[in-house]
């Protein structure tokens, strides 16, 4: 008898368990390629290119119109260079270590649509200084 009255509790835990994981899931970045990155950047419009190698760095060569934010400096604040957090936000670095940690610490402050595609030592474009 007891069995037949915690199989209902049971079930409705069960249940309520699973409806409520979609809503604990975590935002996540997507990587993609390098040639990826570029079709994208034709077709796509409103979107940032955020670089987030040193200042240095970006001042000695940079994909035109990239923003720069290094990875240093993104943590829990708001980043005024970054206001929507809709917003396509195609991220690199110089090899693609930092863009994917950048882009984490981007999801955790609630961005939702991150794009990582690695480093500029792969990029074949022009380069702005």
């Amino acid at each position: 008898m007891k069995l037949k009255k915690l199989i209902p509790f049971l079930l409705s835990a069960v249940f309520l368990t699973g409806c409520a994981a979609p809503q604990g899931q975590t935002n996540s970045y997507r990587q993609i390629t390098m040639d990826e990155a570029v079709i994208m950047m034709e077709r796509e419009q409103g979107y940032i290119i955020l670089d987030v190698r040193r200042p240095d760095e970006f001042a000695a060569g940079h994909i035109p119109n990239a923003v720069n934010v290094p990875n240093e400096s993104i943590g829990t604040d708001e980043i005024s260079e970054l206001p929507n957090k809709e917003q396509l936000i195609m991220v690199y670095c110089r090899s693609g270590r930092r863009s994917k940690e950048a882009s984490e610490k981007l999801v955790k402050l609630g961005y939702t649509n991150i794009v990582e595609f690695g480093g500029i030592l792969d990029w074949k474009g022009e380069i702005e200084k």
